[in-house]
C-alpha cells in the first residue's frame, strides 16, 4: 500500500492597495515579488521554516530564482489568495510552488516558483542540507 506523499501547504490573503497598481489599474508586475514573498512569510510562520528560523540556526537562505507567470489582471480593489507549497528535494535548496487566485471566482491570477540557497554566516555556499532543514524535514514527515 502506498502511502499518500506529504504536502506542506499556506495561503494569505492579499487585498490590492492603490500603491501596488499602475496607472491602467491593474497590480504592477514587481508587486507579485511581494504578494510570493508574503506567502513565504506565512509558511514559515506556519511551519517552523521561517527566516529567523533559519538565520537562528546560523545560515541564511538568499533568492537566487523567482519565476512568474502571469494569466489574469490583478484590478485595485480586489482580493486575492497567494497558496504556496513547499516542494521536496534532496539539493541544498528550498523550493516553492505559488499560484494566486482572484477569491471572488477563483480564477488563476499568476502561477510561479522559487528557490533558495543555504549560506553559511561568512556567505558561503553551503552544498549539503543544513543539519537543522534535515531535523526540519523529518519533523514534518517528508523524510
Amino acid at each position: 500500500m502506498n502511502a499518500q506523499p506529504i504536502v506542506l501547504r499556506t495561503s494569505k490573503e492579499i487585498e490590492v492597495r492603490f500603491s501596488e497598481v499602475d496607472s491602467m489599474n491593474i497590480v504592477w508586475h514587481g508587486s507579485y515579488a511581494l504578494y510570493f514573498e508574503d506567502a513565504r512569510e506565512a509558511f514559515g510562520a506556519e511551519y517552523g521554516l521561517g527566516y529567523l528560523d533559519i538565520a537562528r540556526n546560523g545560515y541564511y537562505a538568499p533568492l537566487v530564482e523567482l519565476k512568474f507567470n502571469y494569466k489574469s489582471p490583478l484590478i485595485y480593489g480586489n482580493k486575492a489568495r497567494a497558496r504556496v507549497t513547499f516542494r521536496d528535494t534532496d539539493a541544498a535548496k528550498i523550493l516553492f510552488d505559488y499560484e494566486i487566485r482572484d477569491e471572488r471566482d477563483e480564477i488563476v491570477i499568476a502561477t510561479g516558483h522559487s528557490a533558495q540557497v543555504f549560506l553559511d554566516k561568512e556567505y558561503r555556499l553551503v552544498w549539503g542540507n543544513p543539519p537543522f532543514y534535515e531535523e526540519w524535514k523529518r519533523k514534518m514527515g517528508l523524510r
